[in-house]
């Protein structure tokens, strides 16, 4: 680094992004990307507003924002968008993180990132044995509480009533719900938002809505809190959600049916290659997200994710002293399972 840095970040541990390799005949699960096209509307939507590149974009997304509202059964002003979910994140940690945050110690590791990035007292706190969030941990916290719902890497949800139990526990403090996955078959708290001033709901367009390289998140919750939102975004970058990223999005979150197509392939190639692994010997966590948790039969999750990649597949694995013995498994199409499989097969014999 120069020496020109700010030195109360010298030692900032930035996070590591999925690996984006440029291999030909690749099968890449490794990054929770959607194995399907962005819905067949979306590619017009964005040529035509790519007509009007010569004009700053709406700031407000209100077209996008409406769309958003109608299929999630809320009003406009309860939505903000942003580029990508990460920087809805970002925003909130900056209006709501001032008190600290507390989160748990196996989840998204931007959180970690964007606490000391802003300078943010965090407390860290352990899943259970079973890789669960278990609620009543944060009982009486005095904190802004931040969790995946589904959570990464492991996949495991808590029901609605876990959620509220934890709204309940933290009246005085935000709680954040980072949904990226919720669309896989959890439960979304987002029809919590009228009893609970206190409840912020993140969502995505990059998983379940096909869009990850447009990068589109949104955020609901009680009007004043997305106006608290829309204070940070205003002060940082207006014009956040580029033209052709706001029609993709209004696009895609308008076909209904094409959504919920994507999802269910994905569900079912989830529950399929759940029991094949667990055929040959892995301990798979249940996962209500697009990707499996598995700890494989015999080997590290290292040497697992290394054979694999030799087999031109590539997976995520984390070297965390609670979860080296699994890999996260992107659920791809069941042409890319059936691969995975096979190939697994080969390196367990």
């Amino acid at each position: 680094m120069s020496r020109f840095f700010n030195t109360r970040l010298a030692q900032l541990r930035e996070y590591i992004p999925g690996e984006q390799p440029k291999i030909q005949d690749l099968i890449k699960l490794n990054t929770n990307e959607s194995p399907f096209a962005p819905a067949p509307g979306v590619l017009a939507a964005v040529e035509e507003a790519a007509k009007k590149l010569q004009l700053y974009n709406d700031p407000t997304a209100r077209n996008l924002n409406a769309a958003i509202a109608k299929v999630c059964g809320v009003k406009e002003n309860q939505v903000i968008t942003g580029n990508g979910s990460d920087e809805i994140l970002a925003f909130a940690f900056q209006a709501f993180g001032e008190c600290g945050l507390a989160f748990p110690d196996i989840t998204y590791g931007f959180y970690p990132v964007w606490a000391a990035l802003y300078g943010m007292d965090a407390k860290i706190i352990p899943l259970n044995d079973r890789y669960e969030i278990d609620v009543n941990d944060y009982s009486g916290n005095d904190r802004t509480v931040v969790i995946a719902n589904p959570n990464a890497p492991t996949g495991k949800a808590l029901p609605l009533s876990a959620i509220e139990t934890l709204l309940r526990m933290n009246p005085d403090h935000i709680v954040i719900v980072d949904e990226a996955y919720v669309d896989f078959g959890a439960e979304s708290a987002i029809r919590l938002l009228d009893q609970y001033e206190n409840l912020l709901v993140v969502r995505t367009f990059s998983k379940s809505r096909q869009l990850a390289g447009a990068r589109l998140g949104f955020a609901i919750g009680q009007p004043p809190l997305i106006d608290d939102l829309n204070r940070i975004r205003n002060s940082f970058h207006p014009y956040n959600v580029n033209t052709m990223t706001q029609a993709a999005g209004i696009a895609a979150v308008k076909d209904t049916a094409y959504f919920e197509s994507c999802r269910k392939a994905v569900m079912e190639n989830r529950e399929w290659t759940t029991k094949e692994l667990e055929k040959l010997g892995f301990s798979v966590l249940p996962s209500m997200a697009n990707f499996v948790f598995a700890a494989a039969p015999g080997i590290s999750g290292m040497e697992y994710q290394q054979a694999l990649r030799k087999n031109n597949i590539i997976v995520r694995y984390f070297d965390t002293p609670r979860i080296k013995a699994f890999v996260r498994i992107t659920i791809g199409s069941r042409e890319q399972m059936e691969k995975l499989i096979e190939v697994t097969k080969e390196i367990l014999k």
